[in-house]
C-alpha cells in the first residue's frame, strides 16, 4: 500500500485499495487508497508549519536547498531507474523524466542564486516618480503569498511533473501538496520518500497524497495555488470548482495538445533538414511510447513531399523494436496501463473516420521479452489524412500515434496549426529565414513554445518534445492557457505582485534597496575602506570636481583610437545640434569619474565585475567639470565566498548640478578586512 505524507507523517490508508499493474507484465506493484486521510490537516500543516518556515528562508537559501536535493537524488538515480521501468519505460524514457527532472532541480537553484536576491522580496522594474519634487515614489514588488501549492500531475512523468511544479513554487516560498496521477504513483513516491528522509527541505516544505484528492479544493482559498496537468475534462471540473469561482483560489492547466511539426516548403529529401523533420516525428512516437503532452501528432508537410515523408517515416518506424523496457535492444515499452492502450486505440479509430493506417496495426504488436496482451504494448502507428479531415485536429491519441497532413501554401500551413486551437509546442523545420519568420509569427499566437530547427542548431537541440526550465511551458486555447517554468518568470508567476507608494527613505526600509532621493550617510571614512560587514545601504561618497579638457579629450581619442567627429572636429562637431561644438566621450566621463571616486590603497573591495544601466543624460562640452556621487544601493553576500556582491548608485553631474552620467556599479567586496579578520 503506497503511503501520503501528511501533517509530518506517513499515512496509510486502511482499505484493500486500487491495485496498480506493473505496464510489462500485469503484475501487481503496489496498492493505492487515500481512504481517511485527513485533506483539511495537510492543508493547515502546509499554510502553519510549512508556509512560514520556507518563507523565513531567502531566495539564495532556498536555492541551496535545491541544490543539494537534487545532488542527493542524482546520487541514488539507478534505484529510480529500476522502478521507472514497471511503468513501461525505457532506460530513454527514464531519462527523460529522471535525470530531466534533477536537472530541473539544478537549473533552478542556479537561477536562484544567480537572478534572486539574498532576500524575500523580489523588486520589479525601477522606480517610478510621482510627484516633481521626488518625495513621493512608486515601486513594485513581488512577495510570497500565506498560502499552499497543490500539484495534480498526470501519469506520464511522476518525477519530471512533480519537481518542475516543486522547484519554482519552493524558491516562491510556496509550501507544496503533490498529488501523482494513480498508475505511476509509487514512483512519485518512492522520490518523495527519499527527500522526506533526507530532511534537507524544512518540515511542511512537501506533502505527498498518495489516491484520490476529492475534497483537497473545498479547503483551497484565495492564497491557494492549483497546478493541474491532464484532460481538459478534468481541468473544467476544476475551473468549474467553487473555490476557483468564487473563491479566489488561482489555477493553472495544462491540458490536452494537437502539437504539430512543419516541413518548410523549402527542404527538399537530399536536405538534412529532411532527414531532422522525420527524425523529430519519430522520436516523438516513441519517446515515452507517445505519452508525453508535447508530443508531435500532427506532421504537417508540402503536398509535394508527402509522398516521400510517408515513405521516409515508415521505413524508420520499421527499425523500431517495441518490448520489455529493461532489455538493452527495446526502443519502445508498453504504455502506462490497459485502459491507456484501449483509450489510445479509441483515439484511432476515431481518426480513421478521415485517415489511413500507412504503419502499424492498433490491434496486434511484435513485441520483445514480453507478452503483448499482459502489457499495455501497442505498434507505433502513422496516418494519413486526406485534405480537411477534421479529426486529426480534433482527437487526441496520448500514445506512439502521429497523423501526417499536407498543406499548399505556408498560409495553409499555418491555418491547419491553428485547427489546434492551441498548443504547448509547435516546429518548423526550415532553412530558409523569410519561411522562419513567416511561420513563427503565425504560430505564435497558438503556441507556447515554437521550435525552428535547421542544420546549424541540430547538433545542440534538445528536440521538438523537451519542455526547459529556462523557458515557459504551456500554451494558449485548448492547451490549457497555463505557464509554468520559464527560469524567474516561474517563480514571479506565483508570488504576488504589489505597487509600494512612498517617500524614497520608506521605500528604501521596505526594499532593502536605496531609493534615489533616499537620506544618504556620508562619513569620513571612505566606503571603499569599509568591509561587507561594516557597509550599510546608503553609505555615500561625493568625490572633488574635475575639469574637462580640451587636452583630455584629444589625448582619449588618440589613446582609445575613438576618433569620432563629436570628439575631435570642432566645425561637424558646432554643426550637430546635439552637442553645438567638442564634447567628451561618454566613456571618458565614466572613466574620470571612477578616477574621482576609487580609494587607490588595497582594501575590501577586491574587483569591479560590471556596470548596469549606463545612461549618459547630458554632453560634457570642453572646460565643464564633473563631480560624482557614489551611494550603497545594495549588498548581497555570497553564503560560500569570502565575500559579497556591493551595487552602487553612481551619479555624474556638471558645474550646475545636472545629472551627465548614470549607472551602477558593480563590485566584490571582502566580508572582513584584514581579510579573515575576526571570522
Amino acid at each position: 500500500m503506497l503511503e501520503s505524507y501528511a501533517a509530518g507523517r506517513w499515512f496509510r490508508a486502511d482499505d484493500d485499495g486500487e491495485p496498480l499493474p506493473d505496464a510489462v507484465t500485469g503484475a501487481e506493484v503496489a496498492r493505492l487508497s487515500s481512504r481517511g486521510l485527513d485533506l483539511r490537516a495537510m492543508v493547515d500543516h502546509a499554510r502553519t508549519v510549512g508556509g512560514p518556515a520556507v518563507r523565513d528562508l531567502t531566495f539564495h537559501q532556498r536555492a541551496a536547498m535545491l541544490k543539494e536535493l537534487a545532488k542527493l537524488l542524482m546520487a541514488e538515480k539507478e534505484g529510480f531507474y529500476a522502478l521507472s521501468a514497471r511503468t513501461g519505460a525505457t532506460r530513454r524514457d527514464s531519462g527523460v523524466d529522471i535525470d530531466g527532472g534533477f536537472g530541473t532541480l539544478f537549473s533552478y537553484a542556479g537561477k536562484g542564486v544567480r537572478e534572486l536576491p539574498d532576500d524575500t522580496i523580489v523588486l520589479d522594474g525601477g522606480v517610478e516618480r510621482l510627484g516633481r519634487g521626488g518625495t513621493f515614489l512608486g515601486q513594485h514588488l513581488h512577495t510570497s503569498r500565506p498560502g499552499v501549492a497543490v500539484q495534480i500531475n498526470a501519469f506520464n512523468f511522476p518525477v519530471w511533473g512533480m519537481l518542475e511544479k516543486l522547484a519554482p513554487a519552493f524558491l516562491a516560498g510556496l509550501p507544496s501538496i503533490v498529488k501523482p496521477a494513480a498508475q505511476t504513483a509509487y514512483l512519485t513516491e518512492a522520490v518523495v520518500r527519499r527527500v522526506i528522509e533526507s530532511g534537507v527541505l524544512p518540515e511542511g516544505a512537501l506533502q505527498l497524497l498518495s489516491g484520490s484528492p476529492r475534497g483537497l479544493l473545498d479547503e483551497l482559498g484565495e492564497q491557494d495555488f492549483v497546478g493541474f496537468t491532464g484532460s481538459a475534462h478534468t481541468a473544467g471540473v476544476l475551473r468549474a470548482h467553487p473555490s476557483v469561482v468564487r473563491g479566489g483560489t488561482r489555477l493553472g492547466v495544462e491540458a490536452d495538445s494537437l502539437n504539430c511539426s512543419i516541413l518548410g516548403p523549402d527542404v527538399t529529401p537530399d536536405d538534412p533538414e529532411f532527414d531532422l523533420f522525420v527524425t523529430g516525428v519519430v522520436t516523438e512516437m516513441t519517446v515515452k511510447a507517445g505519452q508525453k503532452c508535447t508530443a508531435i501528432r500532427r506532421a504537417i508537410v508540402p503536398e509535394a513531399l508527402s509522398g516521400a515523408v510517408v515513405d521516409a517515416l515508415t521505413a524508420r518506424l520499421a527499425e523500431v523494436t517495441v518490448g520489455d523496457p529493461a532489455v538493452e535492444d527495446v526502443d519502445m515499452g508498453p504504455l502506462a496501463s490497459l485502459d491507456q492502450r484501449r483509450e489510445v486505440r479509441e483515439a484511432v479509430a476515431a481518426l480513421r473516420g478521415s485517415a489511413e493506417v500507412v504503419f502499424g496495426d492498433p490491434e496486434r504488436v511484435t513485441v520483445l521479452d514480453a507478452d503483448a496482451e499482459r502489457g499495455a504494448f501497442l505498434s507505433p502507428i502513422l496516418l494519413e489524412a486526406a485534405a480537411g479531415a477534421p479529426e486529426p485536429h480534433d482527437v487526441e491519441p496520448f500514445g506512439p500515434v502521429s497523423t501526417v497532413l499536407t498543406y499548399s501554401s505556408l498560409d495553409d500551413a499555418i491555418a491547419l496549426a491553428a485547427r489546434g486551437r492551441g498548443s504547448l509546442v509547435g516546429s518548423l523545420v526550415t532553412h530558409d529565414p523569410q519561411v522562419a519568420r513567416a511561420v513563427t509569427i503565425g504560430l505564435a499566437p497558438w503556441h507556447g513554445r515554437v521550435l525552428v530547427l535547421d542544420r546549424t542548431a541540430a547538433a545542440e537541440s534538445t528536440g521538438h518534445g523537451s519542455p526547459l526550465p529556462v523557458l515557459v511551458h504551456g500554451g494558449p486555447g485548448r492547451a490549457g492557457g497555463g505557464e509554468e517554468l520559464g527560469g524567474v518568470r516561474g517563480v514571479l508567476h506565483l508570488m504576488q505582485r504589489t505597487a509600494v507608494q512612498g517617500s524614497p527613505d520608506m521605500l528604501t526600509a521596505i526594499t532593502g534597496r536605496w531609493t534615489p532621493g533616499s537620506h544618504r550617510r556620508v562619513e569620513d571614512t571612505h566606503p571603499f575602506r569599509k568591509s561587507l560587514t561594516d557597509l550599510r545601504v546608503g553609505d555615500s561618497t561625493t568625490s572633488a570636481p574635475r575639469r574637462v579638457t580640451r587636452a583630455d579629450i584629444a589625448h582619449f581619442a588618440d589613446f582609445t583610437g575613438d576618433t569620432f567627429y563629436a570628439h575631435t572636429d570642432p566645425r561637424a562637431a558646432a554643426e550637430n545640434p546635439l552637442f553645438g561644438g567638442i564634447v567628451a566621450h561618454g566613456y571618458l566621463v565614466v572613466s574620470l569619474a571612477a578616477g574621482l571616486f576609487v580609494d587607490p590603497a588595497p582594501g575590501p573591495v577586491l574587483a569591479n565585475f560590471g556596470v548596469d544601466d549606463l545612461r549618459f543624460r547630458t554632453p560634457v562640452k570642453v572646460d565643464d567639470t564633473i563631480a560624482v556621487a557614489l551611494t550603497v544601493k545594495q549588498i548581497t553576500p555570497r553564503a560560500n565566498a569570502d565575500h559579497g556582491e556591493v551595487r552602487w548608485d553612481a551619479v555624474v553631474t556638471n558645474q550646475a548640478g545636472e545629472p551627465v552620467a548614470t549607472y551602477d556599479v558593480l563590485t566584490l567586496v571582502a566580508k572582513s578586512w584584514p581579510r579573515g579578520a575576526g571570522v
